[in-house]
This record gives C-alpha cells, structure tokens and sequence, in this order.
C-alpha cells in the first residue's frame, strides 16, 4: 500500500511539473501562489454567505435591499478595484523585470491614485443617494427602499477605508505575498461576520447593524494592511509621505492598465445594474431568489476566481520577463484547471442543494427557481465561465487592457442587457431569462477572447 501511495505522489509530482512549472516559476511556487488566493475567495465567499444568511432573519424587504444595493456597491467599488488591478500589473512586470525600486515607488502610487478616485465615489454616492435609488429601484416597496436608503448611505462611507485595503492588497498580490493578503482578508471578514453575529442576531438590528459592521470591519482592515505595508513588508519600502508625492510618469502606467479596466467595471457592472432594474419589476420575492441564486453561484466560483487572480501575477511577472511562451503555456494550465474546478463544483454543489439553500430561509415557492438558476450556471461555468474571465486576467496583466475592456462593455450591453430584458421581461421567461442571456454572453465574450489570445497582438505591450 505505501508502495502505491508513493507511486501517485510521484506520479501526480511530475505531471503537476509538467503543467505548471516553466522558466518564471516551478510548480511549487505556483501553488504557493494559488493556495492562499483559494482560500481567501473561499473565506470570502463563505462569510458573505453567511451574512446573507444572517440578515435574511429580518425578513425579505431587508434581503431585496441588500441584493439590490450590493449591485450598486460592485458597480462603485469595481471601479477603485480596477485602478489597483492597473498598480497589481505594474508591480508585478516590475518584479519580473527585477526593479525593485520601482516596485515601492509604483505601491505608493497605487495607493495614492485609488485613494483618490475612492474618496470621490464616497461624496457622489452620499450626496446623490435618493436620485439614485429611485432612478434604479424606483418600483421596489416602500419598506425595501427605506432599507436600501440607510445600506447605501452606509456603504458609501466605507469606500475609502475599503480602497485603502484594496490597493495595499493589489500590491502585494503583484510581487506573490499572497499568504499575507490571505491574513489581512481573514481578519477583515472575520471581523464582519463577527459583528454582524453581533448587531444583526444578538442585538436584532438589522440593516443598521449591518451597516455598522461593515464600517468597524473595513477601519479594522484598512489599519491592519497599512500598518503591514509600512512597517513589516521587507520587500516593499513606502513611507507614507510618498502616497503625497506624485508621480505621473508612475500613475501614468497605472491607468494605462486601470482606465481601461475602469471604463469596463462602469459599463460591465453598469449592464449588471440594469439587468436589476428588470429583476425588481419582477417582484420582491424575484429580487430575494435573484440574490440567493447570486450566493451560491459565487459558491461555486471561488476556485475560478482564486485562479483568475492568480494569473494576473503569474502572466505579469513572466511578461516582466519578456517571456512570452512561458505565459502562454501558464495560461493554457490555468484554463485547464478552472474547468476542472467547477466540474468538482458541479459535482458538489448539487446534491448538497437543499441542505445549502436551508441556510437561507427562504419562502417555499422560490426554492424551485433557485435550483433552475443554479443549475444553469453550474453547468455554463467550466466551459464558457473559463474561456470569458480566465483570458481577461491573463491578457490585461500583458497590457493588452484596452481591447479586453472595449470587448467586455459590447458583449455586456449588446448579448446581456439587450437580450436579457427580451427574453425576460417582453418574452415573459422572467429571472431565468435575464440568467440565460448572462451565460449566452459569457460564451460569446470567452470565444473572442480565446482568438485574441492565439494571436500576437495581446503581447505587444511595453509597459516597464
């Protein structure tokens, strides 16, 4: 039997050096970088569950406003978040390149420019509240947008502190600490499920006890990575005068990756936003599937997206290098790996359906929809989630950000919204229609995608 053992082990070592292992990494280092991505996303996804679970207990108005709000936050957030994509590319092709002074100088520029755009989304979300709510959710009850109105206001205010975390974390995901981003995302969402143990379950408080979780979570992770960063990163040296000290030559690079990268949140997630719109003319009982279905397809995506992560750093770093075949061949590995993934997602997630959804308390009649939703992207995602959100990652960290953004916003407004409010609201399908049209867009998005990816053009960036 040890014989056998051995043999595996063996056998599963060389072909994971196969696969993985090339002239910018071997395949330990790889999985050094994958593993606490995997789980953070893990942890991350986990405690959102949670937390949804915990705020379905003050009923579904207090659901549908999170859900619907939450869209609004990814719209908003997604935006500072692509800005420190823009610093994670740099920093990793510097690292590559082996500059290590560069690598500072780029960390305390990320911070300062997402700081920025962060604090300038905070007054307009703040300031703009009520337009905005009733624009976007106007037809939702009355009780919802009173919800909505005290989670948004809320969330607008922890923007900055959530930047903060974000930026610090970019960075170091770009020269592979990814052990402490890993630390830093397990104290700030502990800390949230915590509180929201806390002021949601214990002191019944409901979307105010959520809002005040989140706040005391994100001052708490914000303190801890810039407290990390500024004092126990030995590989990079920031002062915290230097986020003061501007450098556009820097900055310049940074939004060369993260403009284009923004411009697509805005539209992507704007296109998301929409799609919402049609959802809340479903009902309040439509908006409550629509984000419980929401949960569980993340579920099922936290090893894809731990992947997709991954390889901004791995591509970043082999293209730092000029080596253009090394990040090919890592690419090809990676797309492997995610189908896999969510073949092993698919195969769990069923049959623990019911026992998953239970968390969830949701009202009976709904329970049907769910599962049909959930089967839908199970099946859509090894195939079509891979191809559509895999070669993004691998092709921006290149540089080759401007067409994987102009790609993004045309197949989202063009297949997703246009054709999601046909077939769900004129067709009458209703939630699985606007589900449908989003996996017709993830097939279309993913094939352009993989004929961009097996030409020339998306390696022919000099950004260090």
């Amino acid at each position: 039997m040890r014989n056998v053992m051995s043999a595996v082990r063996t056998n599963a070592m060389r072909l994971l050096d196969r696969s993985l292992s090339g002239n910018t990494f071997d395949y330990k280092q790889i999985i050094a970088i994958i593993m606490p991505i995997l789980a953070d996303q893990a942890f991350i996804i986990l405690m959102s569950m949670f937390n949804t679970a915990m705020i379905s207990s003050s009923g579904v108005a207090a659901v549908s406003a999170v859900s619907m709000v939450d869209s609004l936050n990814i719209f908003i957030v997604n935006v500072f978040i692509a800005v420190a994509t823009g610093g994670t590319v740099i920093v990793a092709q510097y690292k590559g390149s082996g500059n290590d002074k560069m690598i500072s100088r780029a960390a305390s520029q990320a911070l300062s420019l997402v700081t920025i755009v962060s604090l300038l989304m905070c007054v307009l979300v703040i300031v703009f509240h009520n337009p905005t709510l009733h624009l976007l959710f106007g037809r939702a009850e009355a009780v919802v947008l009173d919800n909505a109105r005290i989670y948004l206001i809320g969330s607008g205010i922890t923007y900055p502190l959530f930047a903060v975390y974000s930026a610090i974390t970019g960075v170091l995901r770009g020269i592979a600490e990814t052990r402490v981003c890993l630390f830093l995302s397990v104290i700030m969402n502990f800390a949230y499920f915590i509180l929201n143990l806390l002021f949601i379950v214990g002191l019944d408080m409901g979307i105010v006890g959520m809002v005040i979780s989140l706040f005391l979570a994100r001052v708490i992770g914000m303190l801890t990575s810039l407290i990390y960063l500024l004092r126990y990163c030995q590989k990079i040296k920031v002062r915290l005068r230097d986020a003061f000290d501007l450098d556009f030559q820097v900055i310049k690079k940074i939004m060369y990756i993260g403009v284009p990268f923004a411009a697509e949140q805005l539209f992507f997630n704007g296109g998301k936003l929409l799609t919402q719109t049609y959802i809340v003319q479903f009902g309040t009982l439509a908006i409550t599937a629509n984000a419980i279905g929401g949960s569980l397809s993340s579920l099922s995506q936290i090893g894809g997206s731990a992947l997709s992560i991954a390889l901004v750093t791995v591509v970043g770093q082999c293209m730092g290098r000029g080596d253009v075949p090394d990040a090919r061949r890592y690419v090809r590995s990676f797309l492997w790996m995610s189908a896999l993934v969510y073949i092993f997602a698919l195969v769990v997630i069923l049959p623990l359906f019911p026992y998953i959804i239970s968390l969830f308390s949701p009202p009976g009649e709904i329970v049907p929809v769910i599962y049909e939703l959930t089967v839908l992207v199970l099946l859509a995602q090894p195939v079509f989630w891979t191809f559509s959100f895999m070669l993004p990652s691998a092709l921006r960290a290149a540089g080759d950000s401007r067409f994987t953004s102009i790609t993004a916003m045309l197949t989202m407004w063009l297949i997703r919204v246009i054709l999601g409010y046909v077939v769900g609201v004129t067709f009458g399908f209703g939630l699985m229609g606007v589900w449908t049209a989003m996996v017709i867009e993830w097939g279309v998005r993913g094939l352009i995608f993989y004929l961009r990816f097996r030409g020339d053009k998306w390696y022919r960036h000099k950004l260090v």
